[in-house]
């Protein structure tokens, strides 16, 4: 399994995640994700994704002029995309923990050191 497929479940609250901290367009957003080091991130993955997470009134957006071209479709992210995120994140934590768990609990057996 790749790192695409595996992030398929998490790339909602990792999008949300970079929104939340700052209002921000699409191409921007897929730089983001990139120097992050989700280096195989394109706009055709991220794109759809945001269109989806506005269906789902998690994100708004609102077009604004460009100092360079058209005008941007800036996101931000909503009262009920920050509820969303948190249970994402607390999602997450309990995901780590039992896999964590499953594998024998070495990462936390070195962190107490």
């Amino acid at each position: 399994m790749n790192e695409t497929q595996m992030l398929k479940g998490v790339l909602d609250g990792c999008v949300l995640q970079i929104i939340a901290k700052e209002e921000i367009y699409g191409y921007e957003l897929v730089q983001r994700l990139k120097k992050a080091g989700f280096v195989n991130m394109v706009g055709g993955t991220v794109y759809p994704l945001l269109q989806k997470l506005e269906k789902k009134e998690l994100i708004q957006s609102q077009l604004k002029p460009s100092p360079e071209g058209p005008d941007r479709k800036y996101f931000t992210i909503t009262d009920a995309g920050k509820l969303y995120l948190s249970s994402f994140w607390q999602q997450w934590q309990d995901l780590v923990g039992k896999v964590d768990d499953l594998k024998g609990g070495e990462d936390h057996a070195r962190t107490a050191d």
